[in-house]
């Protein structure tokens, strides 16, 4: 028998995704006590095929889990993804703790309640109910680590499938769309640099190479770059900024007003449109660096010098509007719009490896990051829904 959508999210749902909020899975921070519950609790409820892939210092981990076919495959079928982490809560005023969910008029409050926790716990939570179903072919949970600060889980359990010949034919990222198809994201490329001068007291500046100066000038390099792909592109209007960009977030240097500054670091990124080439626009900013700037500092100081280090990476992704997998999420959800965010996710990991990806998962992205997150009960719902009718898509 079809297994029927509950009317509300189903209470199982709401106490696992309660639970998960309650675990502390900021970034900067283990999740392992996270994936040890779920760990657990899948195995209670008869789930057999599970296993974990930590982070070389064995503080962080991502999940893996499988609800084999009927016929006994375990290698292809459907996947459901989301990430473990969330972004931290210092300095902003919360009217509750936020890693204690809290109901208030239809609305699950806490940290990562859409981003994404809300997605993994209405999944988990329908489980028992699948394991009662005929599969056709296996459905698969992923659940990584440190998204929020670049994507660095994931690549990990990539690895591992491989390794193990688990190939699914179709994944569904559950970041928070409103229950609605995204089928392009941009790419997010973070960078740091350091420039390295020579310290010198200020009365004597022409001896000494100011680190912050020079540093200043590849900020103002980068500007320009932005400022070209701004006016010239390439453009795709289906996004909200159609154009490739690139900006200054970050920067530190200097000691004292009288000292030429020995040391400037700055942290850049580059958000690439789908097709644009991330590693062109760095190598612009670099080649700037090799050839017009580092000969100048070492004509003064023979140790100066302009070191990047790539800190992050976000692949961008551009969904196959002819793949099953986008087929399906579109009919489940009725919905044949083309939207494009500019906002990064784990989709294009899953796509580079030849895993087709769709992004649907409950709640805003205007909600995510802030003070009192939340994701709405009734999006909740309609997740549950979406997923019900997932199976019954690969069901007997």
């Amino acid at each position: 028998m079809p297994l029927d959508p509950p009317p509300q999210p189903a209470r199982a749902d709401l106490d696992l995704v309660r639970a998960l909020i309650g675990y502390d899975t900021t970034s900067s921070r283990s999740n392992l006590a996270l994936i040890d519950f779920v760990h657990t609790w899948l195995k209670s409820h008869g789930v057999e095929r599970i296993f974990v892939v930590r982070d070389a210092a064995g503080a962080k981990a991502n999940l893996f889990a499988t609800l084999p076919a009927a016929n006994g495959d375990t290698a292809r079928g459907l996947l459901l993804s989301g990430h473990t982490d969330v972004v931290p809560v210092t300095g902003q005023a919360w009217s509750s703790d936020p890693f204690d969910a809290r109901i208030r008029a239809g609305r699950l409050y806490g940290r990562g309640a859409c981003d994404m926790k809300g997605f993994i716990g209405v999944a988990l939570g329908l489980v028992p109910a699948i394991l009662r179903r005929r599969l056709r072919e296996p459905l698969h949970f992923a659940l990584s680590f440190d998204e929020e600060v670049g994507c660095l889980g994931l690549p990990l359990l990539l690895a591992e499938l491989a390794e193990r010949g688990i190939r699914p034919r179709g994944c569904v990222v559950g970041e928070p769309t409103g229950m609605r198809p995204v089928v392009a994201h941009k790419g997010n490329n973070g960078y740091r640099c350091c420039v390295r001068g020579r310290a010198a007291h200020s009365s004597l500046s022409p001896h000494g190479v100011n680190a912050i100066e020079y540093a200043a000038r590849l900020i103002c390099r980068i500007r320009e770059i932005a400022d070209t792909l701004k006016r010239d592109g390439p453009f795709d209007h289906a996004f909200a900024v159609p154009c490739s960009t690139a900006q200054t977030g970050l920067i530190a240097g200097g000691n004292a007003l009288n000292t030429v500054p020995e040391r400037c670091e700055f942290q850049f990124e580059y958000r690439n449109l789908p097709g644009d080439n991330p590693d062109y626009l760095f190598e612009r900013v670099a080649r700037f660096a090799r050839e017009q700037l580092e000969p100048q500092m070492r004509a003064v100081a023979a140790e100066a010098s302009i070191d990047f280090e790539k800190i992050g990476t976000t692949v961008a992704l551009e969904v196959d509007e002819h793949a099953a997998i986008t087929q399906l999420v579109r009919a489940l959800c009725h919905d044949s719009a083309v939207r494009k965010v500019a906002y990064g996710t784990e989709a294009g990991l899953f796509a580079r490896v030849g895993v087709p990806t769709v992004i649907c998962g409950p709640g805003s992205i205007e909600q995510a990051h802030k003070a009192d997150e939340f994701v709405a009960l009734d999006q909740l719902d309609a997740c549950s829904g979406f997923i019900v009718r997932l199976v019954d898509s690969i069901s007997s």
